[in-house]
């Protein structure tokens, strides 16, 4: 295999949604793992939608999921290049211009329906004379101009779906160039992948059709073809098709739940595949797990829930240093024995803020047998302390005043946290040290 180059291209025209993770963490993903690289490229032709503000946004959710762009492209800086396309396309007899109004397209389509034939472009703007296009043209119509398509079916291996191909016999000559001389999506992006050298299309599969037209772009610019893959779509837990509207879902909301991204990134490209959903510590590791070939036909459905419970898995196993920074973010200027002796109890990292105040302090601790506690407290060992202390000093104290199981412990975990749930106190008494726990088992908040 080449050197791969792969691309992420969204429009800035709203922020970046879960199933908007799933193409840009494949394509990410096979870089990664085929040593290749990977192209950013906003597709901001629509001048009229895409916003500076959300192309901000995108660069800084797919940098959150982890993901580095090796090059920034935008369309709306290359339309010369287009242009130049485009004119070959003219020259070469692809590119045809035609002046109906959309409302005369509609009104055409209902009576082929009507009629029972497809609603497909019937190319009555080919048979119109020079007269007549000038006369059109007179009128103060101007053309939007489309690719002639050729009546054959286009065959590729996807990465995804194996062989495939599509009918273009079935198919409406698609528009290239609006009225007002805009390019839609469909050009740009040949263009694109022709200049940059892009080697693998990896996208859903609502852009199968799509990338038979695009083929036929391709070769008509005598331009080699990249690879294809169409991976299966997301969907909501109940099957509905996700969109920009659902904020929830956004990246954005996302990241300000606090779940884990690299549990967002795996669930996004392992779910609806054969591998089964599971946490990983890096985007490398996943990179490893993740092959096209095993990606599903049916729709891959994305639930919440799992995404939670797989949020906190993930964060159970993240060494110390992969969460340090984030952790003196919040205000914990901890070290690994206090991050791993909490983490197993986190749903999500910003819960670490409340067992960090359990060490250092002051907390009100809850005595439910003050001559227990102090029989306890006698009992205390000096320092240091360390993983066995927890498990001599409560051997020591069940002796000494007859109490195990829950009897013995809930009222030493009150006593010291202040709650009756929460990371083995084995791992927390050495964090919290002798001169609170002599505190703390004296009433005193501390």
């Amino acid at each position: 295999m080449t050197t791969p180059l792969v691309r992420f291209a969204p429009s800035p025209t709203g922020y970046l949604h879960i199933g908007n993770a799933r193409p840009a963490l494949f394509n990410w993903l096979f870089a990664r793992r085929h040593g290749g690289r990977f192209l950013l490229r906003y597709d901001d032709t629509d001048l009229a939608r895409s916003r500076p503000e959300f192309a901000d946004a995108i660069a800084g959710d797919l940098g959150w999921l982890g993901i580095e762009p090796d090059l920034v492209i935008r369309q709306s800086e290359r339309l010369p290049i287009y242009d130049a396309a485009a004119d070959r396309l003219r020259a070469a007899g692809r590119l045809y211009p035609c002046f109906e109004t959309a409302d005369e397209l509609d009104r055409r389509r209902k009576r082929q329906l009507a009629r029972g034939l497809p609603p497909i472009y019937d190319r009555a703007a080919l048979k119109l004379t020079a007269e007549q296009r000038a006369a059109l043209e007179a009128e103060g119509r101007k053309p939007h101009w489309r690719f002639l398509l050729e009546a054959r079916e286009v065959a590729w291996d996807d990465l995804v779906r194996g062989a495939s191909h599509v009918d273009c016999a079935s198919l409406s000559d698609p528009v290239l160039v609006r009225e007002d001389g805009s390019y839609l999506y469909t050009l740009p992006s040949v263009v694109d992948d022709v200049e940059t050298g892009v080697t693998h299309v990896i996208r859903g599969e609502d852009h199968v059709t799509n990338t038979a037209v695009q083929i036929q772009i391709f070769e008509a610019l005598g331009a080699a073809l990249p690879a294809f893959g169409h991976h299966n779509l997301l969907t909501t837990a109940s099957g509905e098709g996700l969109s920009k509207r659902l904020g929830h879902l956004s990246l954005r909301g996302l990241r300000e739940s606090g779940v884990e991204a690299l549990a967002v990134a795996a669930l996004a490209v392992l779910v609806g595949s054969s591998d089964a959903v599971r946490p990983v510590a890096s985007l490398d590791e996943l990179a490893g797990l993740v092959d096209l070939a095993h990606v599903s036909r049916a729709p891959a459905k994305f639930d919440e829930h799992e995404l939670e419970s797989l949020s906190a898995r993930t964060l159970h196993q993240l060494p110390f240093d992969a969460v340090s920074d984030r952790l003196e973010a919040l205000g914990i200027a901890a070290d690994e024995p206090f991050w791993l002796a909490v983490r197993g109890n986190l749903a999500k990292l910003a819960e670490a803020k409340a067992w960090w105040q359990v060490v250092r302090g002051p907390i009100a601790p809850v005595i439910t047998d003050a001559g227990f506690a102090a029989s306890a407290a006698a009992l205390l060992p000096a320092e240091p302390f360390d993983a066995t202390t927890w498990k001599s000093w409560t051997q020591a104290v069940g002796a000494a005043t007859g109490t195990k199981g829950k009897a013995l412990f809930m009222p030493l975990r009150q006593a010291l946290t202040g709650l009756e749930h929460g990371p083995e106190l084995a791992a927390l008494l050495p964090l919290i040290g002798r001169d609170k726990a002599l505190k703390r088992l004296a009433g005193e908040a501390a």
